[in-house]
């Protein structure tokens, strides 16, 4: 009414309702900001308008932006110290002194292609240049340098130059410092007064007129540097569009082979960790992986720890924090195990219906006794399954038994009934003749030690879905780091990558993980933990690395789920099957070996890759394999292979009756 606002400021404990939307809006925008993958930052602040940078900050803050690599390499050109530049010839070098000033014999001889020495003195008999001193220090300069040379330093020229090199110049000293600038990288007043042999007192005020014209920039721009440093405007335009063009190859997504090189450097493959201690942390990324029992502990534990002892593995297990749980079998003598912490067991392990064996009335009775007798041992299951009225022999109440433990259903506090399956002790012993006091009538079979326990009462209270579907995506996330459609199909997980991705998305949102492209081929709905896409990125170029064996079902093998197999050299199907093994070299596949360890597929890759071999005879000397006989390599018997035999004679094989032999030092 009276045409004024009054303004009276107050301090609250929260936002009104108009500056929470503007709160909300600038926390969405910005405050995860930070959590971009470095190549992301820097590119996107490279790419801002550098006058309007200046004006924001006040000088140009590049040391964490401009790459150090395109910094060495342009001065390496300013300088003419690269072999595409070097003179080669009296004109040549003629043309060097005038870029970059005089120069001593020792800087023309490194800047030319031959033996600079005749061609300077055919340059001073032409009066094309001159032999002067500089800084105390013999030198040769362009005959267009005379006058500035004069003027500006002191210097003493010779006589009989023409008159259009000895005509005063307005600004000598600027036109020195310019030129020093144009041909250097960013560099302090000390250095550029030191080339020329002036005081500090005398460079700077010539520096402060060319950044007043705009010609340099004062600046924070060496990656190593802790002082403020000139450069030259156009050669700072240079280093900015070099860096930015090296930051966006990195944002380029990276091919398949760099992943296969950093799933197994982020799940810990080949690491030196030991102890229980050690083992908890392998069994934080792997839990809830459904892994085959037969390569659990001998290919995938033991991969990821130096000097595994299954000792820790039943340790972790007796105390009741770590509990195995099966997901389905491969056969009589193996089939999937998921290794779960007690306390994640209701997130991420499915919870199975009982209803499948309700017409199979000894599977029946057993979990009948279970669920009201609460854990038992093998006696009391026999004579649970005896008291249903139908006389069953051990045989058959012990596959039974393992029939609910594939399904999910019952498990043991103990792994050895697990590794009696696998290694085949699954016979039931006879019953003692004349027992006698005081001595067992009977031993239960080793596949039915231990206390037996169902699965159900470790799943309560159960989970909402939403939470299932949160501890599931995490735990994708720290088991890949780099989360792919293809990956999380490979897992098998119920609803498969559709269940978990609204999860993601909404981590994503909150800033707690990354949606990208990261590598190329795959499904493009991408997510990575923080840091994982810099440690991808990293590992973009081939590498110098050891060969490394890993099982085929192998999280961090990721041929055959995530990545398609290359084609082999011969006939052979490799595949993600229970007891193979692949052999990787720098993330490409050179070597299958198939389950039995009788046959051989090999890949292109192997022929430039010989220590793969090598790396087969390591599953002998770390006694994955008593023998190992290798007797067909790519569709053909081994000794119709010349390259295969080559390669495997060198790691230290030896002719047998069917192939060639690998024994472990000490067996005939």
């Amino acid at each position: 009414r009276s045409r004024s606002i009054r303004i009276v400021p107050v301090d609250t404990q929260r936002a009104s309702p108009m500056a929470q939307s503007l709160l909300f809006s600038w926390i969405s925008v910005y405050m995860y900001e930070g959590d971009a993958p470095v190549a992301e930052r820097r590119a996107a602040a490279l790419a801002l308008d550098r006058d309007l940078l200046r004006d924001l900050l006040g000088a140009e803050e590049l040391r964490e932006l401009l790459d150090p690599g395109v910094l060495a390499d342009l001065e390496l050109e300013l300088q003419r110290l690269v072999d595409s530049r070097r003179a080669r010839d009296a004109d040549e070098l003629h043309d060097l002194l005038r870029l970059l000033g005089p120069l001593s014999l020792t800087d023309l001889d490194a800047r030319s292609a031959g033996d600079p020495t005749a061609w300077v003195e055919q340059l001073v008999r032409e009066r094309r240049a001159i032999e002067v001193s500089v800084a105390g220090e013999a030198r040769v300069a362009a005959a267009e340098d005379a006058a500035r040379l004069r003027d500006a330093l002191g210097v003493a020229i010779p006589m009989g130059l023409p008159g259009a090199f000895t005509e005063p110049v307005e600004h000598p000293l600027l036109d020195l410092v310019a030129r020093y600038a144009r041909t250097h990288g960013p560099f302090l007043t000390a250095h550029v007064a030191h080339h020329l042999g002036v005081g500090v007192d005398r460079a700077r005020p010539a520096l402060d007129a060319l950044e007043a014209d705009g010609r340099i920039v004062l600046g924070e721009f060496r990656p190593d540097g802790i002082e403020r440093e000139w450069c030259d405007d156009d050669v700072l335009r240079q280093l900015r569009r070099r860096s930015l063009a090296v930051l966006r190859r990195e944002v380029e997504p990276v091919d398949g082979g760099a992943l296969a090189r950093f799933l197994p450097a982020w799940q810990g493959v080949g690491s030196t960790r030991r102890g229980i201690e050690g083992l908890v942390d392998v069994l934080a990324v792997l839990q809830g992986a459904a892994l085959p029992a037969s390569v659990f502990e001998l290919d995938v534990l033991a991969a990821r720890q130096a000097d595994y002892r299954p000792a820790d593995l039943d340790a972790l297990c007796t105390a009741g924090e770590v509990v195995w749980i099966g997901a389905g079998s491969l056969g009589a003598r193996d089939g999937r195990v998921r290794l779960v912490f007690r306390d994640q067991a209701p997130l991420l392990v499915p919870a199975v219906d009982e209803a499948a064996f309700d017409d199979r009335p000894l599977h029946h009775a057993l979990l009948d006794h279970l669920r009201t007798r609460g854990a038992s041992f093998w006696t009391d299951l026999v004579r649970a399954a005896a008291d249903g009225g139908a006389p069953y022999a051990e045989r058959e109440v012990l596959a039974a038994l393992w029939d609910l433990v594939w399904d999910g259903l019952v498990t043991n506090d103990s792994l050895a009934p697990l590794r009696a399956v696998v290694s085949g002790k699954t016979a039931v012993s006879r019953a003692s003749i004349r027992p006698r006091p005081g001595r067992l009538s009977r031993i239960g079979p080793p596949a039915g030690a231990g206390r037996w326990s169902l699965v159900a009462p470790m799943l309560e209270p159960s989970p909402t879905p939403t939470e299932v579907q949160h501890a599931r995506a995490l735990q994708l996330l720290e088991r890949y780091g780099v989360l792919t459609r293809e990956a999380a199909l490979g897992e098998g997980l119920e609803g498969g990558f559709a269940g978990v991705y609204p999860v993601l998305k909404a981590l994503e949102e909150r800033g707690a993980v990354r949606r990208g492209y990261f590598v190329s081929g795959l499904g493009a709905a991408q997510f990575a933990l923080p840091g994982a896409v810099d440690r991808l990125r990293s590992l973009r170029d081939p590498q110098e690395v050891t060969p490394v064996v890993l099982a085929a079902t192998d999280p961090a093998q990721p041929f055959g789920a995530a990545l398609p197999w290359p084609d082999p050299v011969g006939a052979g199907r490799p595949s993600r099957a229970a007891g193979a093994h692949v052999v990787l070299v720098d993330g490409e596949p050179v070597a299958f070996l198939e389950r039995g360890g009788h046959s051989l597929v090999t890949f292109p890759a192997a022929a430039d890759r010989p220590g793969w071999a090598s790396a087969l005879a390591g599953l002998v000397e770390h006694g994955r394999y008593r023998t190992l006989e290798i007797r067909k390599a790519d569709g053909v018997p081994v000794r119709e292979a010349p390259a295969v035999v080559e390669a495997l004679v060198a790691a230290g094989f030896t002719d047998g009756y069917k192939g060639l032999v690998l024994r472990r030092p000490g067996r005939g």
